[in-house]
């Protein structure tokens, strides 16, 4: 006698087909390696160069990096960041390579736990180093971002805290709430945050707005400029 496959009991329905209940597997950090790309673009919409941001996992380390290269008539942007981090997201290693416009800036952190302080170096001719005081878990700017990721898709702000960025910056992390976007000619559904940081010579307030996927992927992030706020539009 035949039997109906509506009327097969779940674990059979599953042995029968182990697809059919399950959900798909998340995907981009913290779940898999990640690269997303960006376009940089003026208020006014026009583009103006790109942006690119990675994150891949190798034993307990992370490796972050971003890059961007965008130019205006007589001003050129290059942003190269690298951060080496532990399995908690705590910064190890932190690389900047900046040049804006005349201004260039080439330096290097590397943290220590075991002294409580991290040593950032100038690299460049005449360059020199200065040692910062950290606790026992540090961010540099670039493992910040991850780390604020984490905690949003966990239902979780972060506190306010140190970022290390060449100097030392007070980042607070503020949630205003749901907010439509257009990206790609398609609307999202986004979490926006508003990201202030105080440093010893400049305060800046940074939009970004955090797809509601389990990676909370950074869809749009708007940040000053010397020459005006820019935007990034992640590219699908």
């Amino acid at each position: 006698m035949s039997m109906s496959l509506a009327l097969l009991p779940l674990s059979t329905w599953m042995l029968l087909f182990p697809g059919a209940a399950t959900t798909p597997a998340p995907t981009g950090f913290p779940y898999t390696d990640e690269s997303l790309n960006y376009t940089v673009n003026w208020p006014t919409g026009l583009s103006l160069g790109e942006a690119h941001l990675r994150a891949s996992k190798s034993g307990d380390r992370w490796h972050f990096a971003f890059s961007l290269d965008a130019a205006v008539p007589g001003y050129n942007f290059a942003d190269n960041y690298r951060s080496l981090a532990n399995a908690d997201l705590c910064s190890l290693e932190f690389d900047k390579d900046s040049t804006h416009g005349q201004r260039v800036d080439k330096e290097k952190t590397v943290f220590d736990y075991h002294s409580g302080s991290a040593t950032r170096t100038t690299q460049a001719k005449g360059g020199g180093h200065s040692d910062i005081d950290i606790n026992n878990c540090a961010y540099d700017g670039l493992a910040y971002v991850f780390y604020a990721r984490r905690e949003l898709a966990q239902g979780r702000v972060p506190p306010e805290g140190t970022v290390l960025f060449g100097a030392s910056y007070s980042a607070r992390l503020v949630y205003t709430g749901a907010q439509d976007v257009t990206i790609n000619d398609k609307r999202r559904q986004t979490d926006r945050v508003v990201l202030y940081l105080k440093g010893p010579a400049s305060d800046s307030t940074v939009e970004i707005f955090f797809d509601r996927d389990p990676a909370r992927t950074p869809l749009i992030v708007k940040a000053p400029f010397a020459m005006g706020t820019f935007s990034m539009e992640l590219v699908r």
